[in-house]
């Protein structure tokens, strides 16, 4: 039995869908998914491999920073553990595609591991600082160990292949791309729902208070960042399938502040909230290439475009914590709440 937005049973309680419009509605999305690669161009194809790429590694991020109140920036780094070990396993030992996915998933959240150990000394500020400099390590590693990373000329991975069948267009990475982002985020909304997850909460919204009640804090900040880690290793390993080459400069520090311009863009401690931003932030740099070339410039629009990319990045961060520091999934909520009762709201 269902009672306006309260929930009468614990079947109930743990249901990610509840009611009949949540599930015509997920029935909608599900054709759309399915019929969109077939009525879309190469151009909007490769937007929808990169907005997957991009929610699976924003959701990672949420889980540590939106849920778990752990301030990141090093994700990019992550995913560059996860791409580097993904082209290692694709040139060395030529394993399957979905064994390489979870092997730079690990060895990222192994990685992240070792990058949390701080956490539970400092915070804030302080974790932010040791996380960036997480990620100039690992730059410098990635740029110098010429034998695994290939230095600043990288390492070309082959077309992921499964079956015989290669994925070497963005039609059919869109296939491979998009089932793995789904699992990856209904794994993320199930966790929250587990002791596990609540324990993150916990320890977001007070961590003393959860450690009085029994919370081992650096038994769940570690397995926090390994989680988030795997999930940037992931990414990375689709990244490096989708671009088919790998090196220290596709990993800046601007990666991590765009992941975390997604999160607090589309609202953290929320699932809905990472795949909003992630989609809203992938559509910014190309709404920014049209209105760069549109202008009358006299010098080329590339030299002014990476500049303003990171004031525009950094203007959404400021605009979204004065103005709505609740997110995309916010505005979504209100909507949603208006037209509840709509044509009969008074």
């Amino acid at each position: 039995m269902r009672i306006g937005t309260a929930r009468s049973s614990y079947r109930h309680d743990e249901a990610l869908f509840d009611s009949r419009t949540q599930y015509a509605w997920l029935a909608i999305l599900g054709v759309a998914l399915l019929g969109f690669p077939f009525v879309a161009d190469e151009y909007w194809l490769y937007l929808a491999c990169l907005v997957a790429i991009n929610i699976a590694s924003a959701t990672g991020l949420n889980i540590l920073t939106g849920y778990t109140g752990l301030v990141s920036l090093g994700q990019a780094a992550f995913m560059g553990i996860g791409a580097y070990t993904v082209a290692a396993f694709e040139q060395k030992f030529g394993t399957p595609v979905l064994l390489n996915l979870l092997a730079g998933g690990f060895v990222a959240m192994l990685g992240g591991l070792v990058v949390g150990l701080p956490s539970l000394r400092v915070k804030g500020l302080y974790l932010a600082i040791s996380t960036i400099a997480a990620s100039v390590v690992l730059h410098f590693v990635f740029a110098n160990w010429h034998s695994v990373t290939g230095g600043h000329s990288g390492i070309t991975v082959a077309p992921a292949e499964i079956l015989g069948i290669s994925f070497d267009t963005s039609f059919r990475l869109y296939w491979l791309f998009v089932p793995i982002t789904i699992l990856m985020v209904i794994g993320a909304a199930n966790l929250f729902r587990t002791r596990i997850g609540r324990a993150f909460i916990a320890i977001r919204d007070r961590d003393i208070s959860a450690e009085v009640l029994g919370i081992p804090l650096l038994r769940y900040k570690l397995l926090s960042f390994g989680l988030s880690s795997f999930y940037a290793g992931v990414a990375g390993g689709m990244w490096a399938y989708f671009f088919r080459v790998v090196t220290p400069e596709s990993f800046p520090l601007l990666m991590s502040i765009f992941f975390l311009a997604a999160i607090i863009v589309g609202g953290m401690g929320t699932i809905l909230g990472a795949i909003l931003g992630a989609i809203f932030m992938t559509m910014v740099p190309e709404a920014l290439k049209l209105i760069v070339g549109w202008l009358p410039l006299s010098t080329d629009a590339t030299l002014i475009l990476s500049p303003v990319r990171t004031i525009v990045f950094g203007a959404l961060i400021v605009g979204f914590l004065v103005f709505e520091p609740l997110g995309l999934q916010e505005i979504w909520r209100r909507i949603r709440r208006f037209f509840h009762l709509w044509p009969f709201r008074a």
